[in-house]
Parts: C-alpha cells; structure tokens; sequence
C-alpha cells in the first residue's frame, strides 16, 4: 500500500498548501469557532471532548450562547438541520444525538455536510449564538478556527501512523503544527512523567509549538440502573472505531462471553439484535454497549424493543492525567480574550 499512500500524501499536502498560500480561501466568522479534530480515521475520542467542552462552557463561562457542528455522520438526511425534542439518531448522527440528548437544554446541535455554509445558518436561527465548537474539523481547512484542539491515540499516535491506506492518517504527520494543543487520549492512568516526556518531545518534532497535554478515559457507572441489576455474564456489543480500552476495562469487573463488532456508525438492524437478544439468553448475559450505539437503538422502538431488559451502556468522560488546570487556564485567557476582540457578551 505504500506507493497508494505516497500518492495521497501528496495529494492532501498540496491541497494544504493551496490553502497555506491562500489560494484556497478559509472563512473567518464573528463567533469564536474551536476545532477538534484529529489526523488519523476515528476512534481517538472526539465526542467525549466535545462533551468535555461543553462541560467548561457551562461551568466557567455559563453567559456565553454555545453551538456545536458536526457533518452528522451516518445520518439519513442531508442538508443544515438544528437538533429540536423531535430529533433522531437516523436524522442528525448519534454522536450529534446523543450530545443534544445530554446537553439541549444548554446549546444547539447542528448538523451539516457544509460547515461553511452552517455557520452563518446557525446565526440566522440563533442571532445570539456566540461559540461554535466544531467536531471533527482538522481537514476542513474552509473555515480557519481561533483554537484548534487535535487529539490522537495512546495506543497509536500519530508520529507512528502512515498515511491511508498504509496507515489510518488522513494526511501527513507534518498536518499536526496546525493544532495549538494536541491531547494525547486513552493514556493509562500510570503513565509515568518519563514516559509523557518521550511522547511529547516526539509530538513536538511534528508541532514545535503546540501545547501538549496527557488524558484518560473516566468511566461512569452503567447505565441506566433503576431496580434491575446487571449480571456478571456480558455480551459486548459495539459499533465504534477502537473498543480496545472499553474492553479493558469491562474486563475487570465483569466475564465477556463475546463481543460483537460492528463497524463505526452501524445501522443496527433487528435481525442483528434478534441474534445478539438470542446469544445472550443463551449465555445467561446482560448486553452492555458504549452510550453512541445505546442512542441509535433507543431511537428506534422496534430495535430497543428487542434488546429491552437486557441492554445497558457504559458511559464515558474525559479526564486528564496532570496539568488540567493548566489547560483550563490556558483556554480561560483563550476565550477571555476572544471575548473583548469579537465582543462576546457573557
């Protein structure tokens, strides 16, 4: 694969260029725009950050009207859609789903193939809308953020990865000095100071200046409980691009009988449930799933109704591993300043 992954290395890196040299335009708008995004396909923990900025948002800079907007993949529609209490999995994506299940009280979710074109299509709907954070947004070098977070995998970091097909990056390693803060996700809870240090220096070879911080993924307990309680016997089911951690850690409080995969965003049909509802009869098991595949089958009665009793999720957050009130501090005076040149009203 590596003549393949040449080829599109150099495709990406002449279209990054084209942007660089500005022949290729990059949109600014009034709002404060953060991205997140990452270099690789998947699996490095966009929506759980997302979450966790919205959690900032509505904690330390609670006047500020906030938006998310992703592309909604998966979805079956197209088009700019804002996320309303008649909103489904199928019709907006189940990670934009399921952060407006968490979060719609306190923010718009928006959906849109064109982000360019989304931005102003949130200010009409909303005049007041003042933060856009987009997810998934690295390559979409159309708009120009005022922050760029980029985040990549403990257990495969950029600096090790090859260009697709070779490899899972979307474009070269040299992508990553675009990022101001590139967040190394899914460390181990032990990861010693040493250790940080060596990945940093070799992050720091691609992105000289990015600040570089360390995180970890904090499990909840499994939800939802009211009064049945789980069995030790588990099927996994899961739909997402690395399962790797959330197995791990299942492992130690419960016996996995099996573990069914299925590909990133699966459209989960009822005979694929009816299977899955049927091998944990067999094996006596409750079904745990991660929540992003719990909202695409609670969206739709007919598959929940196949599962119901017996399937449950485990929730996910973001936790750093040191130096949280460092990154905190620096998005503070990121935003406090924003805040006076674009007029931000809080």
């Amino acid at each position: 694969m590596a003549p393949f992954s040449l080829l599109y290395k150099w495709v990406m890196q002449f279209r990054n260029y084209l942007y660089d040299i500005e022949h290729k335009p990059a949109f600014e708008f009034d709002n404060l725009v953060i991205s997140v995004g990452n270099l690789s396909v998947g699996g490095t923990g966009k929506t759980p950050f997302i979450e966790y900025l919205i959690r900032y948002f509505n904690k330390r800079h609670a006047g500020i009207s906030l938006s998310t907007l992703s592309r909604g993949y998966g979805r079956k529609s197209k088009g700019f859609l804002l996320a309303n209490n008649q909103s489904t999995a199928s019709q907006i994506g189940d990670e934009p789903y399921q952060i407006y299940m968490k979060f719609g009280e306190h923010i718009k979710v928006a959906v849109c193939e064109d982000r360019v074109l989304a931005v102003p299509s949130i200010l009409l709907e909303h005049p007041d809308n003042q933060v856009v954070l987009l997810d998934d947004a690295f390559q979409h070098r159309s708009i120009k953020p005022n922050f760029s977070v980029m985040l990549t995998d403990y257990h495969r970091p950029f600096y090790n990865d090859y260009v697709l097909p070779a490899g899972l990056l979307r474009e070269g390693r040299v992508g990553a000095k675009r990022a101001d803060v590139i967040i190394i996700t899914k460390c181990p809870p032990e990861l010693d100071q040493k250790h940080r240090e060596v990945m940093q220096a070799k992050v720091n070879n691609y992105a000289p200046e990015a600040k570089v911080y360390f995180s970890g993924i904090k499990y909840g307990p499994i939800a939802p409980i009211e009064e049945q309680k789980i069995k030790n016997n588990i099927i996994l089911l899961t739909g997402i691009a690395n399962t790797f951690t959330l197995e791990e850690h299942l492992e130690k409080g419960f016996t996995i009988k099996d573990h069914i995969k299925f590909p990133d965003h699966h459209q989960f049909t009822v005979k694929e449930l009816e299977e899955v509802a049927h091998k944990a009869q067999s094996y006596n098991a409750d079904i745990i799933t991660t929540e992003k595949d719990w909202v695409r089958i609670i969206g739709d009665p007919a598959l929940f109704q196949t599962v119901e009793g017996r399937l449950f999720y485990q929730p996910m957050m973001v936790q750093f591993l040191g130096n949280e009130s460092e990154f905190l501090s620096l998005l503070d005076t990121f935003v406090m300043e924003s805040s006076a040149q674009e007029g931000l009203r809080q």
